[in-house]
């Protein structure tokens, strides 16, 4: 192959690298030397990979990419499911090229807009996935690279099929300083920004989580977090990979198969966030069992703030250690992290610095004593260097080589990290990180939206969910339904406000500016739902259902699903219980287009009567009967 790294005597020379496992690659290389038949990768349903192998893939892998074009720093879109090949891919990738991961739920709009703002050179798609990625790629001629999964072999062994091309003239494996990842972070007055990454800022912060969780090769990872999200990338895979352990890539969160992937696959530790946990708790009462039996030496949590009755609860029930840490894209993930026994956890404090040098600011860049809040700011390798093409960004988050994060903290006196809010305006739903002026830019587009400012509302269990404030032209109208409706064409389910006002005037700063800072106390009266109580048996029903889901004993027509602190993994919850009782099939996602009550039972009794009128007479009368039971 060529390229720095040649293959001498079944390993590669590394005499050029200053540190062995600074590229992706070597990462891989140095567990596959020291032993091969180690499981690297597992999935359900599919046999194990080892060390060996997934050298072996990566080799393949890159040899090909470069017969198709594709060699050092230029950039490859992966638009594929959570699973062994997405973190197979991701690797690959990462070892000859660039990898873009992009999460698959994106609509028209956004592929667009990524595929165009990564100016990607080609597009991994998983053979016969219908995404609009694929039409995307297509008009703006970035090449299609086909990635079909070898299901009868091991897991996350694949091949990849596209148009002949020139073969690329900067071939070889990717080196420490190249570019191995990009991710797109959201700014607070601008569009999403690039975050380039390079190999060296990726294997610094795995390694940093391995010696922060003193991960060994007898470990065992049971991934649930989505591998285009940085926190999956590098905080459970990466991670493992740097300490010759095994990841266990699963095909995403799902609460009731948690546990049945725990019993199967016995890992030792997972990693999540505060949602994801708190769902599993839900399951806890039915899997004791199995918890018992189970090899779990500690759980993390990161990407949001763990409320510290969950922390605690999960330690009760799961009897192990609860980790919480603290990352985000800039930093390749981890930058603070509790340690492990018989270091102190602190519930509520993200811990101490695990990697880069952390320290808190005040407004000016000088340092803060413990005790003081300020800006929580960071340093080190593998920190991102700055973002791509965006010297304003720049020069606002980088003061003398230190990240300016965004969030306030301060230190204790042990030197533990207690964040306070954050300083920039990211909305953080769950985890998921969004761009208030993105959601502004996709409800603008509706004709009759003439301002719009988005902006966080407090969450039971998300700690932040989306909101907007419209402003409509004159002689116009819309409502809400219409406007999530909209909005969902144009943005991730994720991104899609759950509470939607309108206003005449959205209050203003003295300098004209829209204020988004303070806006859920302006408009607290308009987001409060006038009660009314459920009007017939299917309202009735179905407010009983959301109590057992949600909590809340009264439950009216107009209440909607998220401001009672639902979320995507409680509204699965609710139309499981709906399938259950209405023997009628609703989605997640019509939860998202009409979260109230009175919206849901009036689709619920629609499906009810459609399935009615496609019966024979006998078998109706019995499904009218029972329903009115």
């Amino acid at each position: 192959m060529t390229g720095e790294y040649e293959i001498k005597n079944g390993s590669r020379d590394e005499s050029k690298n200053g540190c062995r496992m600074s590229n992706v690659f070597n990462l891989v290389n140095v567990r596959a030397d020291q032993n091969p038949e180690a499981v690297a990768i597992s999935a359900p349903g599919r046999g194990p990979l080892t060390y060996g192998g997934l050298r072996n893939l990566l080799d393949r892998v890159v040899r090909r990419l470069n017969e198709m074009g594709v060699g050092r720093n230029d950039r490859v879109a992966i638009v594929l499911p959570n699973g062994p090949e997405m973190a197979t891919a991701f690797l690959a990738v990462s070892a000859g090229a660039t990898s873009a991961p992009l999460n698959p739920v994106y609509g028209p709009e956004e592929f667009d807009f990524y595929l165009s703002d990564l100016q990607a050179k080609a597009l991994v798609i998983q053979s016969g996935m219908d995404s609009p990625a694929r039409g995307v790629a297509e008009e703006r001629g970035i090449a299609l690279i086909e990635l079909s999964p070898e299901k009868a072999a091991e897991a996350g062994l694949f091949t990849l099929g596209g148009d002949p091309a020139i073969p690329s003239d900067h071939g070889g494996w990717a080196q420490p300083g190249d570019v191995a990842l990009i991710l797109h972070t959201s700014g607070t007055t601008s569009r999403p920004k690039i975050v380039p990454l390079t190999g060296a800022n990726i294997c610094t912060s795995a390694h940093n989580t391995r010696s922060a969780l003193d991960l060994a090769e007898s470990d065992r990872c049971l991934n649930v977090m989505p591998l285009f999200h940085i926190h999956g990338l590098i905080g459970a895979t990466l991670s493992s990979l740097a300490a010759g352990a095994e990841i266990v890539c699963t095909p995403g969160f799902d609460a009731l198969r948690f546990f049945e992937w725990m019993e199967a696959f016995r890992p030792t530790w997972y990693t999540a966030v505060p949602t994801m946990h708190q769902a599993i708790l839900e399951q806890v009462k039915k899997t004791q069992e199995i918890i018992e039996r189970s090899p779990l030496r500690f759980i993390r949590s990161c990407s949001a703030s763990l409320p510290p009755q969950v922390m605690m609860e999960l330690e009760q029930k799961f009897n192990v250690p609860v980790i919480e840490s603290y990352g985000m894209t800039e930093a390749s993930h981890q930058m603070a992290s509790n340690p492990l026994p018989p270091g102190r956890r602190k519930p509520g404090s993200v811990g101490v610095a695990a990697g880069p040098e952390v320290a808190v600011f005040d407004e000016a860049g000088h340092s803060l004593p413990q005790g003081e809040t300020g800006e929580v700011v960071i340093r080190g390798p593998n920190v991102t260097a700055g973002y791509e093409n965006n010297p304003e960004a720049n020069k606002a988050g980088f003061t003398n080589g230190w990240f300016r994060t965004g969030d306030q903290g301060y230190f204790d006196t042990d030197g533990y990290l207690f964040l306070t809010g954050r300083i920039k305006e990211i909305i953080n739903r769950g985890g998921e990180k969004v761009a208030p002026r993105e959601v502004d830019e996709a409800l603008l587009a509706h004709p009759a939206v003439t301002q719009a400012v988005t902006f966080p509302v407090p969450h039971s269990t998300l700690g932040e969910d989306v909101a907007v404030a419209l402003v409509l032209r004159k002689n116009t109208s819309a409502t809400e339904k219409e406007m999530r409706q909209f909005a969902l064409t144009r943005l991730a389910h994720f991104k899609v406000p759950s509470q939607i006002v309108f206003v005449d005037e959205i209050p203003k700063g003295p300098t004209g500016k829209l204020q988004r800072i303070g806006l859920a106390e302006k408009l607290a009266s308009k987001l409060r739902a006038e009660y009314v109580a459920p009007r017939d048996q299917a309202e009735k029903t179905l407010a009983n259902i959301w109590a057992e889901v949600l909590g809340p004993e009264r439950i009216g027509v107009n209440d909607n699903f998220f401001r009672l602190g639902g979320n995507s993994l409680l509204a699965a919850q609710v139309v499981s219980r709906v399938r259950k009782v209405f023997q009628v099939e609703l989605s997640v996602e019509t939860v998202f287009k009409d979260p109230t009550l009175g919206g849901q039972a009036s689709l619920i009794a629609d499906l009810i009567m459609k399935e009615i009128e496609e019966m024979s007479e006998e078998d109706a009368r019995r499904l009218t009967e029972e329903s009115s039971d």
